[in-house]
């Protein structure tokens, strides 16, 4: 019965956010908390949300304070040589656009941590999309998918988890795999010349003249308020502007040549050039302690974000602007991860989750007994979507690896071919990182899963299909 009450659960979740009935954070919680009175257990559901805010405050503090420290380096022009580098690359042209969406996700998330790569792909790629009016759940999809092939590095969580699990070697697991992690990135870029080549026949190659008109609507990103703390120059700006940013843009305003293009804004009040070379030091610092693990990922976001408010922003009133025009993304993002952790308490806490694993192990036919690295593979693209990483790699791996020794297949290799699902895994509704994602690009979560959801499994195949040509799986 539970296993049947948790399908359903998922399923009727992903119905209703898909088809727009009721916003993810009101799904979120309602939901689970109906099937727990379902369950018999209704008396418990305070216990169960409690453990799971619990098990989430870390990842909530993380983000909230890491949206505050990439907010403020966006802010003050960090990134602002990678934006244009790949702007000059992408000009007016959407395949160009899809494809350095997916070039930059992948470059980024060699820091391990999907939020900040999704944080800074939609800073840099926002702008174009809107001005020439691409869709967006593209840039959401392609950056998903980039950043779930290399969510596999080994302090990307999944292979730790992986190895702590099965009590191997990271690099045991992670090595052998880098040839079929390869191919599905190249399947990722491939896709993304694919969806660039649709979005160019529907939109055409346009020229800068076209796309730079005067709009006043489109807020600037990384644009905020004045050195003042006035927060009244933030509410309508030109996109792209090459002037003072003082109002809408006029044909004077407008750059005359490509090398000019700007996703943002390069005369915002925000900008502190004399303080990039220990913004650069400050992020470099910050992601080798957060790789080396020196410190907890959410005490190190939390000195990092005080730290460079402090420093770049010494007078009160500019810290309160840049906390204020950051206030929007960490209170959404931050609500979606509790609002999670009510669904998560609820699957683990009336043990839906175990039954659910054990249903689906119990299911596996005698004969597929010596193919197991290639059932846990396929298993793990449905698994890893509608589990979090730790039920699947802490609750569900163990027993799939157990089940493969029996018939001679390595614990080694089921747990290369664990890491199958992760180009899906990373849209999944239990990742407080998509939330990132779509609300910084102003995406229903639901039009982004029924974009993604076949493009991703795709990808994910792909790695498993690389996985068995080469051998490794």
């Amino acid at each position: 019965m539970l296993t049947i009450l948790g399908f359903t659960m998922i399923a009727t979740f992903l119905v209703l956010i898909m088809l727009k009935k009721m916003s993810p954070i009101a799904a979120l919680v309602l939901i689970p908390a109906l099937f727990c009175v379902f369950v018999g257990k209704g008396a418990k559901l305070g216990d169960y949300v409690i453990d799971g805010v619990t098990s989430l405050a870390p990842t909530a503090a993380m983000l909230m304070f890491a949206i505050v420290y990439f907010g403020v380096m966006i802010d003050v022009g960090l990134f602002d040589p990678i934006v244009r580098g790949i702007l000059k690359f992408c000009k007016a042209d959407p395949l160009r656009i899809v494809v350095g969406t997916a070039v930059l996700a992948a470059i980024v998330s060699l820091d391990g941590d999907g939020s900040t790569t999704f944080m800074i792909t939609v800073s840099a790629m926002y702008p174009l999309y809107k001005r020439l009016k691409m869709s967006l759940v593209v840039m959401t999809g392609v950056a998903a998918m980039a950043n779930g092939v290399m969510n596999t590095l080994p302090w990307g969580g999944p292979t730790a988890r992986a190895a702590t699990a099965l009590k191997l070697d990271a690099s045991d697991i992670f090595v052998p795999m880098i040839p079929a992690l390869a191919v599905g990135l190249l399947g990722v870029l491939a896709l993304s010349y694919v969806l660039g080549r649709r979005e160019r026949k529907r939109l055409g190659v346009l020229t800068l003249d076209e796309v730079l008109e005067p709009e006043t609507e489109t807020v600037l990103v990384g644009a905020g308020a004045g050195a003042s703390g006035d927060a009244a120059g933030v509410a309508k700006k030109a996109a792209f502007t090459g002037g003072s940013g003082s109002g809408a843009g006029t044909d004077a305003d407008l750059p005359e040549a490509d090398d000019d293009f700007q996703g943002l804004d390069p005369h915002r009040a925000t900008l502190r050039p004399k303080l990039y070379w220990f913004n650069a030091l400050l992020t470099v610092t910050l992601l080798t302690a957060m790789i080396m693990e020196w410190l907890p990922i959410p005490v190190l976001f939390l000195l990092g974000a005080a730290l460079a408010l402090t420093v770049n922003f010494p007078h009160m009133p500019d810290q309160k602007a840049r906390l204020g025009a950051h206030a929007e993304n960490v209170l959404n993002v931050s609500g979606m991860v509790f609002a999670a952790a009510v669904f998560t308490g609820v699957l683990q806490g009336t043990g839906m989750v175990d039954h659910m694993s054990k249903w689906l192990v119990s299911n596996i036919p005698d004969g597929m007994g010596p193919h197991m690295a290639l059932v846990t593979g396929v298993l793990s693209i449905p698994l890893t979507y509608f589990m979090s990483n730790d039920g699947f790699y802490f609750g569900v791996l163990p027993v799939l690896a157990e089940a493969g020794q029996a018939h001679g297949v390595s614990s080694l290799e089921i747990a290369r071919a664990s890491l199958v699902g992760q180009p899906l895994h990373m849209s999944s509704p239990l990742v407080p990182a998509v939330y990132v994602l779509v609300g910084m690009a102003k995406v229903e979560f639901g039009d982004h899963t029924r974009f993604v959801v076949k493009w991703a499994a795709l990808t994910s195949l792909v790695v498993l299909g690389a996985g068995i040509l080469f051998g490794i799986i």
